[in-house]
């Protein structure tokens, strides 16, 4: 028989891993599923310079995801690896059905995140890998001495430019506004660093080559010229990375949890429509994402759950299962 948690936390990015942490130090038996690797996000940070009480100026994604999920281990969450396929949240046992078993817990928290919004140019799919990165910190080094081209104009953006300045030629962020939206802080440093140049109001129409990346074609959106750019030939290849947003991993709660342009609508306790299901993080609706804002979601959900587990099992009928809907991708 499957053993039954207390909860399930869905992904181990901060939300999920703060979630474990305060569980765990609840007296709850927590189980954090994910996929991938821990951190979510903020594992493809480069530089995490605002996140409250970091050890050291400069610290990477992955090193604070390393501590936060070593943390939440000492306080007794339990971890494993595996792609969730279909869940079950109705009733008083909920279950997460993956591809190495089915998980069971009295409540969940979904913390599953978000993942790179595509660029949407002609043949992105045939050069990612290939010339395309959404990683800075994970591919940066494969563009050595190359050419480099940023889309996007937010905070990730330009603080992906100013890492990549470390190891490529030049740096062009491509814009598809007459302006950055990046914090002005962030700003001061991309307009002061030589490598980096900007090409306004202007999106990537179509990349090409051969094996690798070799040719990007820009539009600009005002006046519809376009611009062809290709790799030197002593270099045979561009760099084009994507940091123009996210779009929620949300798909597994389609048709049973209210949602809004795909993320969970959830109150300021992080409940969604279902009781003893919880969302936290960027998988939610809210207005800012960032990872301070992630831990306090799962800090929220975690509290609330040890609460609910509390008044269930005061009810006469509690951990009595009634019929369970059931989503499959």
């Amino acid at each position: 028989m499957h053993e039954l948690y207390d909860v399930i936390i869905l992904g181990g990015g901060p939300a999920g891993l703060t979630a474990g942490l305060y569980a765990g130090r609840g007296g709850l038996r927590a189980l954090i599923v994910e996929k991938g690797q821990d951190g979510g996000q903020i594992a493809l940070s480069s530089d995490v310079e605002n996140y409250p009480g970091q050890s050291a100026p400069g610290e990477t994604g992955v090193v604070l995801a390393e501590r936060m999920a070593e943390q939440a281990a000492r306080f007794g969450a339990h971890r494993c690896a595996d792609e969730i396929q279909a869940v079950e949240l109705s009733g008083g046992t909920k279950a997460l059905i993956g591809l190495n078993s089915t998980y069971r817990a009295r409540t969940v928290i979904i913390a599953a995140g978000a993942h790179p919004r595509p660029i949407g140019c002609e043949n992105e799919a045939q050069f990612t890998g290939r010339g395309i990165s959404f990683c800075a910190t994970c591919d940066a080094s494969f563009f050595r001495g190359l050419d480099v081209y940023v889309v996007g104009g937010g905070d990730s953006a330009a603080e992906e430019a100013l890492y990549l300045t470390r190891f490529a030629r030049k740096v062009t962020i491509i814009h598809r506004r007459d302006q950055l939206r990046a914090a002005q802080s962030i700003q001061d440093r991309v307009f002061a660093q030589p490598k980096i140049s900007v090409l306004w109001d202007s999106v990537v129409q179509s990349v090409n080559g051969g094996d690798a990346l070799e040719i990007i074609t820009v539009k600009n959106v005002k006046s519809g010229a376009l611009t062809v750019i290709q790799a030197d030939e002593s270099a045979g290849m561009l760099g084009l990375f994507a940091f123009t947003g996210y779009l929620p991993n949300s798909g597994l709660f389609q048709g049973l949890l209210e949602m809004e342009n795909g993320y969970i609508k959830t109150d300021e306790n992080m409940r969604t429509n279902i009781p003893g299901v919880y969302a936290a993080g960027d998988i939610r609706v809210k207005d800012v994402r960032q990872a301070v804002t992630a831990a306090a979601d799962g800090a929220i959900a975690a509290i609330q759950a040890e609460r609910y587990l509390g008044q269930t099992d005061k009810e006469p009928s509690a951990g009595v299962s009634r019929p369970q809907a059931r989503k499959k991708m």
